[in-house]
């Protein structure tokens, strides 16, 4: 099956469509006000760490994935997409109030619950997909909502930022809102008319069981755990990354707070670009030769964050797009691949804590650590870092494969 033709049979699924439409309308709103929050922040305050800690606070949610991830097991899965993105919208409206450093509180809590709500939303959304949509273009459809998904931070960053420019922060927190909402429409008209988790009991067990069956199920496979441990080490680095981000746009290529929306562009295009790609790669490449080579590529463009020219930082913001997404992509692949439906929602939101958890507590850290240590000297370590844990997995890769076709004695 060529990709051209694969993407098109996802695009023709009417599930899968209008999933990957719900994405596109509340990616943008998401993708405005994630950038605009730490403007935001840093206007109000002139706080660098503080403006850090926004992102902090959105992902923050991630460490709570598996009791969140379990709601989309036990709940409608249509019907949790499209009542989280009404009350999403509805948690935002508060940001109205925010017009000063005392009430940068109030957008501090509304970004955390609004993380909450999308580790939600996601794994309701995966198991969904994973329900109707053939396995063999599962790999096609991830990529392309990560191109949907990142694609958002081709236009939102930068409609985000001009928005806040003439209106203020109120204005993007508005927007955000609307496309939740819009989200919602689009959700509710997803042709499913009975979710796949309720044609299954939840597993008998304590809660405490229940909630441990995804952690379990990925630690058991030899497929899962050694993608997701990868991503877990890629996405500490992110958070790294993520933390520096202010920081080296004022220090290192000494430009405004608002030119991070420039290189947030440019890095959402390096994850178009994959996403596009995602699909057919996985059909030609193991999963996890295709992760090791997009974790060096982002751990390139992580260390050519140590010099100033604005070309390089272009480029650099490319390489980070394009890699960081590949080892997400094949582990979340593969977990609706190997997943049994009734503990997909908690295995996928499992892994997505797994895998994410370490980029909150690094942009925690890195918050703290950017006010101390010079911003090149973290670049450099996470750039090394990053080779290091592309070098491992590849070799991991090597050692199955010729495990596989040494013959037994």
């Amino acid at each position: 099956m060529g990709g051209g033709s694969a993407v098109v049979r996802v695009l023709r699924d009417r599930t899968a469509g209008r999933c990957l439409a719900g994405v596109v309308v509340s990616g943008f709103g998401t993708s405005a006000l994630w950038l605009t929050a730490g403007i935001w922040v840093k206007s109000l305050t002139g706080s660098n760490s503080l403006a850090a800690l926004t992102v902090f606070a959105m992902w923050a949610p991630v460490l709570a994935g598996p009791a969140l991830g379990a709601l989309a097991d036990r709940m409608d899965r249509k019907v949790l997409l499209v009542r989280g993105n009404l009350v999403t919208a509805f948690l935002l409206v508060p940001l109205v109030l925010v017009d000063s450093g005392r009430t940068a509180w109030l957008l501090f809590a509304v970004l955390v619950l609004h993380g909450a709500s999308g580790v939600v939303l996601d794994a309701a959304e995966s198991a969904l997909v994973a329900g109707t949509v053939p396995a063999s273009l599962l790999a096609d459809f991830n990529g392309l909502r990560m191109t949907a998904n990142e694609g958002m931070k081709l236009v939102a960053p930068l409609a985000g930022a001009g928005l806040y420019v003439r209106f203020g922060g109120p204005a993007v927190a508005l927007l955000a809102a609307v496309t939740c909402a819009l989200a919602a429409l689009v959700f509710a008209r997803l042709p499913v008319r009975r979710s796949p988790a309720t044609a299954d009991s939840p597993p008998a067990g304590s809660r405490r069981d229940e909630l441990a069956a995804g952690l379990r199920r990925i630690r058991a496979s030899a497929v899962l755990r050694p993608l997701v441990t990868a991503g877990a080490a890629t996405m500490l680095l992110a958070g790294v990354n993520g933390a520096v981000t202010f920081a080296y746009v004022d220090e290192v290529l000494g430009r405004a707070p608002a030119y991070a929306g420039v290189l947030y562009a440019v890095q959402g295009a390096g994850s178009v670009a994959v996403g596009l790609l995602a699909g057919p790669l996985l059909r030609r490449l193991p999963e996890r030769l295709f992760a090791a080579g997009g974790i060096a590529v982002f751990a390139l463009g992580v260390g050519a964050r140590t010099v100033s020219p604005d070309t390089v930082a272009l480029a650099a913001s490319a390489a980070i797009g394009f890699g960081l997404p590949c080892v997400l992509v094949a582990a979340m692949t593969a977990v609706q691949r190997e997943t049994p439906d009734a503990v997909l929602g908690r295995a996928a939101a499992t892994a997505g804590s797994l895998m994410t958890a370490p980029n909150a507590v690094a942009l925690a850290l890195g918050a703290g650590l950017v006010a101390v240590v010079d911003v090149r000297v973290l670049t450099a370590a996470a750039g090394v870092a990053g080779v290091l844990a592309a070098v491992v997995l590849a070799a991991g890769a090597r050692r199955r494969r010729d495990a596989t076709a040494s013959p037994r004695a």
